[in-house]
């Protein structure tokens, strides 16, 4: 199975993910990698297959941090045996980076079935990665027990209500929000009013030049409701968001790479370690999606993130396994 060129492709949405003209989503679903950045208003995409427009279109920056996502330890189905071997396949990936990353972010399904024992693997692998502090948000295979309280004792103990938090790095505002829990099965996420209004009070005091990044498990915007593949009161979120000038937001959740470019906000959903799914709609449900074993780590991937200070846009670059 040939991977599929990555593609610029005019999409209708507004805020609620309602049709509308006017916005542009760069999606690279093969994972072949890409580097999308805002100039004058314009998307542009760079290969990672390509040195040279790569080197063109990107600077080094002052912060660097890399996201991985959906680990799903304790999946051994045939979509991907060793889980574990892709995961530290990551880590090797990213020690091998030419810069360092201050910190890794985490967006969910650290575990398969929220087991003590799948944790327990994820933190071992980690511990090998070269940044040693690791900021997560958890996933809906997270929080299947005690209504994510086991999530809350290993990672989220200085974290407000269910898991959400902030932190600044080197004049850049983190958010960390909590979409998964009551989650029902092909629903969307939600945030709730707690959460909402903690949101909305984390901002006030900030300046609008402030860069912000926020990261999540299931995306702010809607990729496609048949699939729960959104977040149902996101629009609040994201009204307390848009008189800050540059605005990124980082989910996990649906194991490929879409991006959406909506004024201030560029949204971006990453790759799995795990295992991929299919593309929107091209199949009944969503679910581990079986390919060729020679392809898999080709679908499998992370995303690192540089901030260059005075620049509109954070620099995002998803890289495969293989």
């Amino acid at each position: 199975m040939p991977r599929q060129k990555e593609e610029l492709i005019l999409e209708n949405h507004n805020r609620d993910g309602v049709d509308r003209r006017g916005f542009l989503k760069c999606m690279a679903w093969a994972g072949t990698g890409a580097l999308c950045v805002v100039k004058g208003g314009i998307l542009r995409s760079y290969s990672l297959s390509d040195p040279s427009a790569l080197a063109a279109g990107a600077s080094n920056g002052e912060l660097a941090f890399v996201q991985i996502s959906d680990s799903h330890m304790g999946f051994n189905k045939p979509a991907n045996p060793d889980v574990v071997a892709t995961l530290q396949a990551a880590v090797d990936k990213i020690n091998a980076a030419p810069v360092e990353p201050a910190f890794l972010l985490h967006t969910g399904d650290i575990s398969h079935l929220s087991k003590p024992a799948e944790f327990d693997t994820v933190d071992q692998v980690l511990r090998s990665a070269k940044a040693k502090q690791v900021f997560f948000v958890p996933g809906e295979h997270d929080v299947l027990e005690d209504n994510g309280q086991q999530y809350l004792d290993r990672y989220g103990k200085s974290a407000k209500g269910s898991g959400w938090y902030s932190f600044d790095q080197k004049g850049v505002h983190f958010i960390a929000l909590v979409n998964v829990l009551n989650l029902k099965a092909g629903g969307l996420g939600s945030l709730g009013p707690e959460q909402l209004d903690w949101l909305q009070d984390d901002v006030k005091g900030l300046a609008a030049s402030t860069p912000i990044v926020v990261f999540a498990h299931i995306p702010l915007w809607t990729v496609y409701p048949e699939w729960g593949w959104g977040t149902d009161d996101s629009a609040q979120a994201l009204a307390y968001l848009r008189r800050f000038g540059s605005v990124t937001v980082l989910n996990g959740h649906i194991h490929q790479t879409m991006r959406k470019v909506e004024g201030n906000i560029t949204f971006h959903t990453a790759m799995s370690t795990a295992f991929p799914q299919p593309q929107p709609g091209t199949a009944p449900s969503p679910g581990p999606m079986k390919v060729p074993a020679d392809q898999l780590r080709s679908l499998l991937g992370v995303t690192s993130v540089d901030y260059v200070p005075g620049r509109h846009t954070l620099a995002v670059v998803d890289s495969s396994l293989d």
